[in-house]
């Protein structure tokens, strides 16, 4: 929104006979309370610069260009590590950036995957999820509240396992299922009043 402020003064040498008084004019920013918290939150967080440096490294390594909405669905990702399906993704970045479409997320995605900065986890027949940990690890999944946890592997962590001939593994998955100690707490509960019942 431009508003003009009203003529602006001559200077004293100049008010007799001079150059005709301009207007001035000012910027005045219209962003709503998210989007300025946002746009403010950018200028503020110095470690922000590294990771838009790394992502346009990546990005540019790939052939893609950076852009703010693979920024923003980058940093939605960095910011809580629970390994969010596509559209969790989608309902965070739309918490910060309204105009942010399904579209544009997941192509923001498959452009992250693309540039090995995130990598896609598959349990089961869920639906994928997003992890940016790009550390050789595993995930433990929880199957009582669908949560999937980061697991370290060992240093050499290369399973000793026979491929056939002229096969080379270049990845491997580490997926292990069982309940996390929340749920193994509340398992427990349970159990033990079933047990007062009886």
């Amino acid at each position: 929104m431009i508003c003009r402020t009203g003529p602006r003064p001559l200077p004293r040498n100049n008010r007799e006979g001079g150059a005709p008084s301009l207007p001035l004019f000012r910027i005045i920013l219209n962003l709503d309370p998210v989007s300025g918290a946002y746009y403010a939150g950018r200028v503020k967080n110095p470690g922000r610069k590294n990771v838009e440096r790394r992502l346009t490294e990546r990005l540019g390594a790939g052939g893609l260009r950076f852009t703010p909405q693979r920024e923003h669905v980058y940093q939605v990702l960095l910011q809580k590590r629970n390994h969010p399906t596509a559209e969790e993704v989608f309902i965070r970045a739309k918490r910060q950036m309204p105009e942010i479409s399904h579209a544009t997320v997941y192509n923001c995605l498959g452009a992250l995957v693309r540039c090995g900065l995130v990598r896609q986890v598959q349990l089961d027949r869920g639906a994928t999820r997003f992890c940016p940990n790009m550390r050789e690890h595993g995930h433990f999944y929880c199957n009582g509240c669908d949560t999937v946890f980061d697991v370290d592997l060992p240093e050499s962590p290369k399973p000793r396992i026979v491929l056939p001939h002229g096969f080379k593994a270049e990845h491997f998955e580490v997926a292990i299922h069982g309940v996390c100690p929340d749920c193994a707490k509340k398992k427990k509960v349970r159990f033990t009043n079933d047990e007062h019942r009886h």
